[in-house]
This record gives structure tokens, C-alpha cells and sequence, in this order.
């Protein structure tokens, strides 16, 4: 990477910073209980599985591709999860096995598809949002399925006073960050969000970027789903309801561009944050829903049009 390319970098993620800080300081002058160790900790509680669905749709949006899917392919893997547990009384590692394993089979199908057949992502992964909801009320009966003590074990582990789920998000951020942008594999993904159609004459598999992007959405989803579980102690047929909007709102407001070519995953990360902060103020101050879903729709449109302007004269990259 370049001088410049470094420093545009670091003023991008400054800026983004900048935003959780300012967003931080109005919630704290706002309400008297935002600044505090237990609104804090509340956020990071409730972060880990959007952080790691945020890592995947970054990928997918990178290569000018969407899934639509994450958030019931979340569902039907909590469900799985659920399942091995209470009812086939499965150990928690060939459970959580099983887990992953569908949330990737979920994955490699909607690449397989969006890739033999040429369908727009859009339609496929819309396709898989309601198979994979559907999937999920089928395994769990239409009903919440307490589990307990077999996943809650994994919420209530620690590392240097951090939570286990929230340290493994971050671990995936870093890991997310690195592909992205230290590997071939990273290169492959901007590359075909930039051009495809240049990059298949390169001779470089395009198909096969694309279906192993969608298989790691599909696989990071599923973790998702392992840490919002643990977290509720229960498998749930609602869960991830919207999570696909939540993610695409976290990513694009990060940077990374809904026409493919650039992203970085560590702007998703900041993109999350400053989703869950401005969630948790408008609540603690008292903000309904309706209006919540408003002002967020407003953020989002703000943060678009502003990339568009901070980034209309530039060459398309990812972040360092």
C-alpha cells in the first residue's frame, strides 16, 4: 500500500471514530445513564454476531453481490444448534459443528446458484431468506427452544475481562481485515467488484471468487448464530429478523461501496459500532420506535450520499 493510500486510510477510520466519540459525548450529556460501565457492556454484549455478519455481507458487497439471507440462515443454524442439543442430545462440539455446517451449506448453495445460473444475488438470496426461515420454524416447532447451561457457558466465559463472544468478533474483524486486504484471495474479490468481466479475461476463476465469498457470508452467519444463541441461552425462530438490513446499513456506512470494489472491514467494525451506540442512546432517551426507525433510515441515506461525495473521484480499493 502507498503513503497515500495509508493516510486516506487512517483519516477514514479517524473520521469513523470520530462519530462513535461524538455520538458517545450527545448520549452522555443527553441522559444520565448512557455513560456508564453497564450501558457500555451492554453494547458489547450485543455486538458479536452483527460484527461477524457484517464481515461476510462486507465480502459479498465487495464483489458487487448482496445476501439477503444472513439473518435467517442465522435462525435455521440457531435452530440446528438447538436441535442437536435438546433433542438429539448431541455434545456441544458436534453441535456446534453441525451449526456451522449449515449455515455454510446455506452459503454454497446461494453461490452455487447466483454462479451456474447467472440469477442476480438479489433474487437467490431473497429465495434463501424465506427457505431458511421457513427451515428454521420446522426445526424448532414454531417455538422458542430453551438449551441453557450447554451454550450460556460460552456468553459467560471471559478473556482479560472481555467476553469470549465479543473477543472471537474481534478476532474475525482481524482475520476479516487481513484477507481482505493482505491476501491474493482479497485482491481476487476487489478486483471482480471493479470488473468482472476484466478479470474473467485475466483468466482468474470469477465463479469461483464469488461462490467461495458466498459460502464464508453463509458460514459466518452461522457463527452469528453460536454467539447470539450463547448470549440468549435459547434457539429461536425470530432470531435475525432484519439482521440483513442491519448488516448492509453497517457495512455501507463503514465505506464499503453498494457497486462492489471497495470495502474494509475494519470500517464495517466502526459501521457497527455506531449502529449499536446510536440504538442504545435513542432508547435511553426515550426515543419510540418509529421515530428510532427513522432516524436510523436518515443515517443511513446521510452516511450513502456522503461516501459518494468522499469517494466520487477516486479510484475504487479496500482499506489497509
Amino acid at each position: 500500500m502507498t503513503a497515500r493510500a495509508w493516510r486516506g486510510a487512517v483519516r477514514e477510520y479517524a473520521g469513523l471514530g470520530l462519530v462513535v466519540l461524538v455520538l458517545v459525548a450527545a448520549f452522555g450529556l443527553a441522559t444520565e445513564h448512557f455513560f456508564t460501565a453497564a450501558t457500555f457492556r451492554t453494547i458489547a454484549n450485543q455486538i458479536p454476531a452483527a460484527l461477524v455478519v457484517a464481515v461476510g455481507m462486507t465480502f459479498v458487497l465487495v464483489v458487487a453481490s448482496i445476501d439477503l439471507s444472513v439473518g435467517s440462515v442465522l435462525a435455521l443454524s440457531g435452530a440446528v444448534l438447538g436441535a442437536g442439543l435438546v433433542d438429539l442430545g448431541m455434545g456441544l462440539p458436534l453441535a456446534l459443528a453441525a451449526c456451522l455446517l449449515t449455515g455454510l451449506a446455506c452459503g454454497a448453495l446461494n453461490g452455487l446458484v447466483v454462479v451456474r445460473w447467472g440469477i442476480p444475488s438479489f433474487i437467490v438470496t431473497l429465495g434463501m431468506m424465506e427457505m431458511a426461515r421457513g427451515g428454521a420454524y420446522l426445526v424448532t416447532g414454531s417455538r422458542t427452544r430453551y438449551i441453557g447451561p450447554a451454550v450460556e457457558g460460552i456468553a459467560d466465559a471471559s478473556v482479560l475481562g472481555l467476553s469470549l463472544p465479543f473477543v472471537a468478533a474481534l478476532l474475525v474483524v482481524g482475520l476479516g481485515q487481513v484477507v481482505l486486504s493482505r491476501t491474493v484471495f482479497g485482491r481476487y474479490m476487489v478486483a471482480v467488484g471493479t470488473s468482472e468481466e476484466a478479470v474473467r479475461l485475466s483468466g482468474i476463476d470469477t465463479g469461483a471468487v464469488k461462490a467461495a465469498v458466498f459460502v464464508l457470508s453463509g458460514l459466518l452467519a452461522a457463527l452469528g448464530a453460536v454467539l447470539h444463541t450463547a448470549r440468549l441461552g435459547s434457539a429461536d425462530p425470530n432470531a435475525g429478523a432484519g439482521f440483513e438490513l442491519q448488516a448492509i446499513a453497517a457495512v455501507v456506512i463503514g465505506g464499503t461501496s453498494l457497486l462492489g470494489g471497495r470495502g474494509s472491514v475494519l470500517s464495517s467494525f466502526f459501521g457497527v459500532v455506531i449502529m449499536a451506540v446510536l440504538g442504545t442512546g435513542l432508547a435511553q432517551v426515550g426515543v419510540q420506535d418509529p421515530s428510532k426507525r427513522l432516524i436510523t433510515g436518515g443515517v443511513i441515506v446521510a452516511a450513502v450520499i456522503a461516501d459518494r461525495y468522499r469517494h466520487g473521484g477516486r479510484a475504487q480499493g479496500t482499506g489497509p
